[in-house]
């Protein structure tokens, strides 16, 4: 499986559509990053993701308005075309599983929250590391060389 994840803040209110008697919701995503070019001049990129989110959990759109930041995690798509200047284009798209609001935008009575997709199979689940045990050096007679 491959599993895409993405920070950012939307670029539109969201639309929500039903399709063959399911609801999904559609939004665009804007990650932004700068970096210094061959010159050292601090330039900036933005991608753009277009995402699906199939649910019958509706609730979340009234949330999902122009500027919010929100984190999205789902299985990526790209397809490739030719835009109207006649040059190949590509676009990313993410059928989204997992959505968690975390803020900006308009945030009258729009809390914080997070939503997982429950029609999918993928439940993703939080990992913590316990820090490595330190154990006292090895004796000059314990090394095996």
């Amino acid at each position: 499986m491959i599993k895409l994840q993405i920070v950012g803040n939307l670029g539109a209110d969201c639309i929500q559509k039903e399709v063959n008697g399911k609801t999904v919701i559609n939004f665009n995503v804007a990650h932004s990053e700068k970096y210094k070019d061959a010159q050292g001049n601090i330039k900036e990129r933005t991608t753009w993701v277009n995402c699906a989110y199939w649910t019958d959990k509706t609730a979340i759109a009234q949330y999902l308005i122009k500027g919010k930041t929100v984190y999205a995690e789902g299985t990526p798509e790209a397809d490739g075309y030719t835009n109207k200047d006649g040059q190949v284009a590509a676009t990313l798209r993410m059928r989204v599983q997992n959505i968690q609001l975390l803020g900006g935008g308009d945030t009258q009575g729009a809390g914080q929250g997070n939503v997982t997709n429950t029609g999918n199979t993928y439940a993703p689940t939080m990992r913590t590391e316990e820090p490595m045990k330190q154990t006292a050096p090895a004796a000059d007679d314990d090394l095996p060389f």
